[in-house]
């Protein structure tokens, strides 16, 4: 797993390329799918994630991931605002934080853990479809740090 770390940062940094020179769209609500990557645990997610605008760069964004685990089952639950960094030369910059729910699972052993997470991502805002990587921190009873990967879909206007 960890050969793939390399792809996983060469991919984020393509995407940040492309989304230079961004539009911004942010009065509009967005739907998509996700790959994730838990680097402490070496496993593969997928999930989605859906924004709604709270005001001219704040948007309501909850998430989730399932993660292809060997034995059991792990699901993370996200509910976070998403911060647009409003300067021009860096519209497709966003921040953000909110509560995170992770859920385990092996066998008798089921855990639940609530916690805080914080994210840095960047995201394209051309087109209806457009490509967005993050890297998340996540609180609960330790730290740990994920990446993730997908496209968002323009819904329609707010």
């Amino acid at each position: 797993m960890k050969s793939r770390i390399p792809a996983l940062l060469g991919a984020l940094l393509l995407a940040s390329t492309a989304a230079v020179t961004a539009e911004a769209q942010t009065s509009q609500m967005h739907l998509g799918p996700r790959i994730s990557y838990h680097f402490d645990a070496e496993v593969i997610g997928l999930g989605a994630q859906f924004s709604v605008p709270m005001g001219q760069h704040l948007e309501f964004y909850p998430s989730f991931d399932v993660f292809l685990v060997d034995a059991g089952s792990a699901a993370d639950l996200n509910v976070d605002l998403k911060l647009r960094i409003s300067e021009a030369s860096f519209r497709w910059l966003y921040l953000g934080g909110g509560l995170n729910v992770a859920r385990r699972s092996v066998g008798a052993f089921e855990d639940t853990r609530a916690g805080l997470n914080r994210f840095a991502g960047i995201e394209s805002l051309r087109g209806r479809v457009h490509p967005f990587g993050e890297l998340r921190l996540v609180a609960n009873d330790n730290t740990t740090v994920r990446a993730a990967f997908g496209l968002n879909l323009t819904l329609h206007a707010h």
